[in-house]
């Protein structure tokens, strides 16, 4: 079996101005990982984020930089916990799957996606997990910014938390590398 992970991203933007966008999808799987496992997030001036501990040994965190700067932080816990790229999993929104579904991935490229790329060359490989969080996408390539930036509507936000909530169940067998079985469940629940 694979390692399991050991470092739980989620991306977002900090501040109130930010928090129900659907760039933020990262943040909202944190949140609810904090809120069912009782956890205590606080914040970590040398890691740039918000962090916890999880089961003793692994960490979760939500960058406190912005979106297109997460790498200082994500680089900055690994390099100092010794975390391999292999052993994080970066949560994120994603334009090209739907709301409501989630999909689980090995390297790839960024997608164009900001914060996914910062981290590619903060830890100069592309070899990390990613959960990826459907948030569907407006239909035209100039309208991405402000769509990322703007709350989801009610259908839409159902959708996502739906989704989150499903691939939360996933987190024992991401804890235990065993990555097939956490595919498995999570992209049999998400086929349309």
């Amino acid at each position: 079996m694979k390692p399991g992970i050991k470092l739980f991203v989620g991306l977002g933007n900090p501040g109130e101005k930010y928090i129900a966008t659907r760039h933020n999808a990262g943040f909202w799987w944190i949140d609810l990982i904090v809120a069912q496992t009782n956890s205590n997030l606080s914040i970590d001036s040398k890691m740039f984020g918000i962090v916890a501990k999880l089961n003793g040994d692994k960490w979760l965190l939500k960058p406190t930089t912005f979106m297109n700067a997460s790498g200082k932080s994500v680089a900055a816990l690994a390099n100092y916990y010794k975390i391999n790229p292999e052993e994080i999993l970066v949560i994120h929104d994603e334009l090209d799957l739907p709301a409501g579904q989630s999909k689980l991935k090995f390297g790839g490229s960024h997608g164009g996606h900001n914060g996914l790329r910062d981290i590619h060359a903060a830890l100069n490989t592309t070899n990390y997990w990613r959960l990826r969080i459907g948030i569907g996408h407006p239909g035209q390539k100039n309208e991405v910014v402000n769509y990322v930036l703007k709350a989801p509507n009610k259908d839409e936000q159902k959708a996502i938390d739906e989704s989150i909530d499903d691939s939360s169940k996933v987190l024992s067998y991401l804890l235990d590398g065993d990555f097939e079985q956490a595919m498995l469940k999570l992209h049999t629940k998400n086929k349309p």
